[in-house]
């Protein structure tokens, strides 16, 4: 081995050539066997198992959450690994030590259990030196791992709209410390607590608090010193006292530095780190037996009622998005460079603030937020309600705890927040003695959490993320306990008008004007394949998201005493009980579960960057479709809008400007007049220190013709989603489908009939919510036109394709009402009812009798193809002859073939 293999082997092991180092730590995230299911036993050698291979992170959910079959596994399984320790550490202690697991972990070596921790989201670890086999150099130890995700009363989170996912699905590590060193036994914090009590522009104090163990078989002088190192590693101011210690001794500290002089601060604009590097050394031979680093920021912050957030004395609108942990394809078993990636996303989009919701997430979050500038709360993972059980409070508190003190040491983090929403789903019925005494319940529990985090930090905020139940929270005393209040609000989602978003606010001003108020979650889904020039309410499409967002930021915007907005969420994720238009996905992210930009993204990025910035929106949308103005005038009219931060924006259409547009709330409009065929816009603005920035996109224009007859331009294909208002981009299929129309001589459309709604459905104007099975294309098959009599083509003569989709949208299955779609929850039902119903072309009977007692089974897609010749001025007529009840149509394609 040459000496330069050598010096990289002692880097990974965190050795150096002078001897041992301190503290050794690596993942062991690699060779991993894994067995989903019940054993009633420790496995054991030659038992016959079928393992699985894996590596870490990993979830045994990434698949099951996103398949029809409704639910997904929640349950036990294993996880086993071989593990080999040097001969080296005979005289350290060996820990085990795991970044998350879900949601109850046993903890096995060598067939012994070593501990067992509950919760999903925050870290653990065990010592486990007594359970090692002594011996030679490397001898093997088997880990065993043991993880349970099933439902349990007694551990959060009950319920809540996401995945639950099961796995070992972050890091573990192994991890080699000295008999004298920092406590490893404190709920896996480092041992080593951080606060900055003073700091202003000219001065600063630190404190640093922890305990070491001497574990040693004697005792020990022991010095601990702490170390300030600037950005460039130059020490910039230094501690060290004097400690003797008798053997098994615990020894306490907290040391003060208070002459730090001229401080360079800590900003979103320019985050500067310091270190502080923790040692414990003998006091004789001045060997280093233990180290810690730890980031240290300094910076000082106020919430104030009536005028908001202050940073460093300056006023500062905290402006970003919540986060959930999960990403397409991988559930939350996540590589910490997506992680680190998310907050660099949320960077790029102008915001300074992440909420990391609802529960803890991997360290590489808070640590991206203390190098980036990105201010930061966390909360544990109470949602929704809670259990009136002592277990349950138990488990609550200490994962508050361990939040805590995990996290601590993050310059980033100001807030620590718990029980988001945790009114929505109260036991019991509404105003009996039972409820009352539930909320009783609640609010001791949120006052217990609250003294936790005061004794244990009394320099940050403390914050609940309410619902927007005014009344119920504040009479619960959960606007009063904590010292900030988030509100969780969705008017013009959930409820009718933007306008009752600015009449809650007001509110709040009015009457908690001593609280400072954060809006913790606002926003809309948005299916990135949807779109409509007449966007409504819960249509789901791109449009309507957007101006959704414009009316919220522009009523924050407005009203200082905002302290907040945190937009919900920061990407799409994963929520298994939800259907709609992506079934088990959440779409209120302003990126898609992959991480791609929807319109809201770049409506930010627009009205929060400071350098140029220029964007076309809805890009992605690059193959479109309309009707030409007339037989002579063969272009389409559509809105195109350009995010931009600059004044005024020209646009060019295949190389001609159309115009130049002021931005309002950063975006320019304009109406361009698409061709059949490729349709190239290139988007221009000059910034103020007359550099050019531009942008362009190519589109796919399929042009329809007025006339199908039309000679010039002929007719080839079109995709009809009925009883629809929007135009549905099938990317994976290059297709587009567009909205239905009333039949008019001379083109196509249907006759008779109305669009599909929902019954006692409090959101959708049209189409259904449910996820239907057997097709991606949800929303063509979600909406539907009842009673329809004919549609009909007048298509030259030649040969066609045609195509009926259809899919029963009402069964006899009663199934739980998700409490996010205010129905009130509980069991629902359709009013199911038999329909039978014919359908012939031209006059032939093409399917006989359809009914969803056969073809047409209940929330399932279901299509038939078939040819069709078309001779002389024929054109092609479908009728749908009803039998009993009414007769159905979701979506209709035709494709001239020749």
């Amino acid at each position: 081995m040459t000496i330069s293999r050598i010096l990289i082997v002692f880097f990974l092991l965190g050795l150096s050539l002078k001897g041992q180092a301190q503290r050794i730590s690596y993942t062991i995230n690699s060779n991993w066997n894994f067995y989903k299911g019940t054993l009633q036993n420790i496995p054991q050698a030659g038992q016959e198992i079928q393992w699985e291979p894996v590596n870490i992170p990993h979830t045994w959910n990434d698949r099951d959450v996103m398949d029809d079959e409704p639910g997904y596994y929640r349950g036990e399984a294993w996880y086993r690994k071989k593990i080999y320790i040097p001969q080296q550490w005979k005289d350290k202690d060996v820990y085990v030590f795991f970044e998350g697991a879900a949601q109850v972990a046993e903890v096995f070596v060598n067939g012994k259990k070593v501990g067992s921790h509950t919760g999903s989201y925050t870290f653990f670890s065990f010592p486990i030196t007594q359970y090692l086999k002594p011996g030679k150099d490397n001898v093997e130890n088997e880990l065993l791992v043991r993880l349970d995700n099933s439902h349990n009363e007694d551990i959060p989170p009950l319920s809540a709209d996401f995945t639950f996912f099961g796995g070992l699905y972050r890091d573990v590590h192994l991890i080699a410390v000295n008999k004298v060193r920092f406590d490893m036994d404190n709920d896996a914090s480092n041992g080593i607590f951080i606060t900055t009590p003073n700091v202003s522009a000219e001065r600063a104090a630190v404190n640093i608090r922890g305990s070491f163990v001497n574990n040693s078989a004697s005792s020990k002088n022991i010095t601990v010193e702490h170390v300030i190192l600037d950005a460039d590693g130059q020490t910039a101011y230094a501690l060290k006292k004097e400690y003797k210690t008798a053997k098994g001794q615990q020894v306490s500290f907290s040391d003060d530095i208070n002459d730090i002089t001229k401080p360079h601060l800590w900003s979103t604009e320019n985050p500067y780190l310091y270190r502080v590097v923790s040692t414990i050394s003998d006091s004789q031979t001045q060997e280093i037996l233990d180290e810690v680093s730890n980031p240290l920021g300094f910076r000082w912050y106020s919430f104030d009622a009536e005028k908001g957030f202050f940073l460093n004395g300056e006023p500062l609108k905290l402006i970003g998005a919540s986060r959930h942990q999960d990403y397409k394809g991988k559930g939350n078993a996540l590589s910490d460079a997506l992680h680190i990636r998310d907050v660099e996303l949320l960077k790029e989009m102008g915001g300074n603030f992440l909420r990391v919701a609802h529960y803890p997430q991997d360290p590489a979050v808070l640590q991206a937020c203390d190098r980036l500038g990105i201010l930061a709360s966390v909360e544990t993972s109470i949602v929704n309600r809670i259990t009136e059980t002592e277990a349950f409070a138990e488990h609550a508190k200490k994962m508050h705890l361990e939040m805590i003190r995990q996290n601590f040491n993050h310059p980033s983090l100001i807030i620590w927040a718990y029980m988001n929403e945790v009114l929505l789903r109260p036991r019991y019925e509404k105003g009996s003695v039972e409820q009352e005494a539930y909320f009783g319940k609640i609010t001791k529990l949120a006052q217990e959490l609250e003294d936790i985090t005061r004794k244990e930090d009394p320099y940050r905020y403390t914050m609940i993320p309410n619902h927007g139940n005014f009344d119920l929270y504040n009479r619960v005393q959960l606007t009063k306990i904590p010292m900030l209040v988030g509100w969780n609000l969705y008017q013009g989602w959930y409820s009718d008008k933007f306008s009752g978003f600015a009449n809650y606010l007001d509110r709040h001003r009015r009457e908690l004007p001593d609280k400072p108020l954060l809006v913790t979650e606002y926003g809309g889904d948005a299916d990135i394949r949807l779109h409509s020039f007449e966007p409504i309410r819960f249509d789901k499409t791109v449009e309507y998201t957007t101006r959704y967002h414009q009316a919220y930021l522009k009523a924050m915007m407005e009203r200082p005493f905002v302290a907040a907005a945190m937009i919900w969420n920061l990407a799409d994720f994963s929520s298994e009980t939800r259907t709609e238009s992506t079934p088990h996905i959440n779409s209120k992210g302003i990126l898609t579960l992959d991480r791609k930009p929807k319109d809201a993204y770049r409506f930010y990025q627009a009205n929060l960057l400071k350098i140029p910035y220029l964007q076309i929106g809805t890009k992605e949308w690059n193959l479109r479709t309309g009707i030409a103005k007339s037989d002579t005038q063969l272009a389409h009219t559509q809105e195109v809008l350009v995010f931009s931060n600059q004044p005024t924006v020209t646009l060019k259409h295949n190389g001609k400007i159309i115009g130049n547009s002021s931005t309002a709330q950063g975006i320019a409009r304009f109406h361009v007049d698409f061709v059949n065929g490729q349709n190239t816009l290139q988007a221009l603005a000059t910034t103020g220190d007359k550099e050019e920035i531009t942008d362009q996109a190519d589109i796919w224009f399929k042009m329809l013709p007025v006339n199908l007859h039309n000679k010039s331009l002929p007719f080839t294909e079109v995709n009809i989603s009925l009883g629809d208002k929007r135009y549905f981009h099938d990317a994976a299929n290059h297709q587009i489908w567009m909205p239905e129309k009333e039949y008019q001589p001379g083109s196509w459309g249907y006759i008779g009939g109305s669009i599909f709604r929902m019954e006692n459905k409090a959101r959708h104007s049209y189409g259904s919510d449910k996820d239907i099975l057997g097709t991606d294309a949800d929303p063509v098959y979600a909406t539907q036109r009842t009673g329809i009599e004919q549609f009909k083509f007048d298509v030259p003569q030649g040969e066609y394709e045609l195509t009926l989709h259809f899919a029963e949208l009402l069964s006899d299955i009663q199934r739980e009402e998700l409490v996010y779609n205010l129905n009130g929850g509980g069991l629902t039902g359709d009013n199911f009812q038999e329909r039978v119903f014919d359908v012939n072309i031209n006059g032939h009977v093409f399917l006989k009798n359809l009914s969803n007692k056969e073809y047409l089974e209940p929330e399932k897609s279901v299509n038939f193809k078939t040819s069709v010749s078309v001779y002389d001025h024929q054109g092609i007529t479908v009728d749908f002859v009803p039998k009993t009840g009414e007769t159905i149509l979701n979506g209709i394609q035709l494709r001239k073939i020749k």
